[in-house]
């Protein structure tokens, strides 16, 4: 597809980092007017040599008030965006639209005591954006971060999620945050080792967070691929917890933009 030139930015890329063989990160230049709330996402859009463009959406790891924006990808074998992308390097152009947009973000939810944030993969991403706005930890009481990755080298950013709590604008709020890391393909010292789906149908999920899941008190955003979030929502929903909509407040929001 082609997206006309008023709808995107050309933004200068500073830094590609390969995480694993599959999985990178890479931060560009940030337009002056590009607003986005803490959880959204943004289309990326490469050419290729013949001219065309290549889009897909990703959701910003970034915080609002950063001067950067930041990405996390996977190398899809084969892939026509992910190929493009993953030979890119500092100094190189990406296209960034000029909207972000996306469900995963706090205003999706009027209430609550917890925030669950249950993400697998890249799914990671928003959360860390949304850890790294303020209004999460005066929001909530109680925040668990549960990020699933199949070995324990996919677990990124996690200098990212241990250093929150030293931050000296989070101080008083450190105590909040409950990090659950899970590896599902190896043992993993420290790391829960099953999918989330059994690890809450087996109760080790609430166990492992000293908290309950319950309608009342508990909101939960979900993100990863779809047959994941399909799979916990109906086990979320069994328990009386539901999508949030405009127009139903409820207790789970999800983003699925594969």
């Amino acid at each position: 597809m082609t997206v006309s030139e008023d709808k995107f930015t050309r933004q200068t890329l500073l830094d590609v980092q390969g995480l694993t063989p599959s999985l990178f990160t890479l931060r560009t230049t940030r337009a002056a007017g590009f607003r986005f709330r803490a959880g959204q996402f943004v289309r990326l859009g490469v050419e290729k040599a013949d001219g065309t463009q290549v889009w897909r959406a990703y959701s910003l790891v970034s915080a609002p008030h950063d001067e950067f924006l930041e990405f996390f990808s996977i190398v899809v074998p084969g892939g026509e965006f992910t190929s493009e992308l993953s030979r890119l390097r500092a100094g190189d152009s990406l296209l960034v639209e000029r909207q972000a947009t996306g469900y995963l973000t706090l205003d999706r939810f009027v209430d609550g005591r917890d925030l669950w944030l249950l993400g697998s993969g890249t799914g990671i991403a928003p959360f860390l954006s949304i850890l790294q706005d303020f209004e999460v930890w005066q929001r909530f009481e109680r925040i668990v971060l549960v990020y699933s990755a199949r070995t324990r080298a996919e677990l990124a950013y996690q200098s990212m999620i241990t250093g929150f709590a030293g931050l000296e604008h989070l101080a008083e709020f450190a105590h909040k945050l409950t990090y659950l890391p899970v590896v599902t393909r190896e043992p993993a010292a420290g790391c829960l080792g099953a999918r989330i789906t059994e690890l809450l149908d087996n109760g080790e999920l609430e166990r492992a967070a000293g908290l309950q899941l319950t309608p009342e008190d508990s909101r939960v955003m979900i993100c990863g691929n779809p047959q994941m979030i399909d799979d916990i929502r109906q086990r979320l929903k069994a328990r009386g917890l539901n999508l949030s909509l405009t127009r139903r407040p409820g207790q789970v929001a999800v983003e699925n933009y594969w």
